[in-house]
């Protein structure tokens, strides 16, 4: 459970483990296109070595804002973000997730939102690698 301005704990349910297999879950993540930078530094610094970058355009409880064009008042619904999709192993997630939360707060509305999801398998394509080790 998340508190305002403190930590996150997460206790997701999991399904017992197959033998010789270890859970992997997605991380996506909605931010401010100007943190970009200082998310993609503090999981580097985690250690973690691959991430996804999607430019997107949304809205959440702010529903837009109203600019100004040579006089006219019109409202932007949809606002610029940014879409970070990361797969990790189980016990790097807790970590991730505080990372990317600390790097993205401006402590402002549109900050953003964090999902978790369960992974079933991951293939490295290249190699056939699977599990983990195709992180």
């Amino acid at each position: 459970m998340c508190r305002q301005g403190g930590s996150c704990s997460f206790a997701l349910s999991q399904a017992p483990a197959s033998a010789g297999s270890e859970f992997m879950k997605k991380i996506e993540a909605i931010i401010k296109p100007f943190k970009l930078d200082e998310v993609k530094e503090a999981l580097q610094e985690l250690g973690l070595q691959g991430m996804t970058v999607i430019e997107a355009k949304g809205f959440g409880r702010q529903k837009g804002q109203t600019e100004l064009y040579r006089g006219a008042e019109y409202v932007v619904d949809f606002l610029p973000k940014i879409k970070i999709e990361v797969v990790v192993a189980d016990d790097q997630l807790s970590r991730a997730v505080e990372a990317i939360q600390t790097a993205a707060r401006t402590g402002r509305i549109g900050d953003g939102k964090i999902f978790v999801s369960e992974i079933i398998e991951v293939i490295r394509i290249r190699t056939g690698e699977t599990g983990p080790s195709a992180i």
